[in-house]
C-alpha cells in the first residue's frame, strides 16, 4: 500500500557537517516556509550539528528533508539522520530556535 502524501507527519531530523557560520538555519527556514504548510523549528546543536522538527504533509515533508540535506551552498553535510515521531500539533510556524 502506498504511503498517503497528504497525510500529516513528524520528521526530526539532524544534519552534521560544515553547518555553522553558512547560513545553514537560514536556508532550513526559507525552505520550509517555500514548500510551505511546514511548521517546526530549527536550530544549532554544538559546533557541528543543526537540528530540526518540523510537521506537514508527507510529501511537503519529504521534499523538505532533501532540500535540508542538501544546504546552502557554502555548506556540507556528511551525515544525516530522520526519526518519524507522534505528530503533535504544537507549532503553528516555523523559526529558528536559540542553539543549545
Amino acid at each position: 500500500m502506498q504511503p498517503n502524501p497528504n497525510e500529516i507527519i513528524r520528521a526530526h531530523i539532524w544534519v552534521k557537517g560544515r553547518v555553522q557560520g553558512v547560513g545553514f538555519r537560514a536556508h532550513v527556514e526559507y525552505h520550509a516556509r517555500k514548500v510551505g504548510g511546514i511548521t517546526g523549528w530549527v536550530r544549532n546543536v554544538g559546533y557541528d550539528t543543526v537540528e530540526a522538527v518540523a510537521e506537514g504533509s508527507r510529501e511537503n515533508i519529504e521534499r523538505f528533508i532533501e532540500k535540508m540535506k542538501e544546504g546552502p551552498r557554502a555548506s556540507r553535510v556528511d551525515e544525516s539522520r530522520v526519526e518519524y515521531e507522534d505528530v503533535t500539533g504544537e507549532f503553528s510556524e516555523f523559526g529558528v530556535k536559540r542553539s543549545m
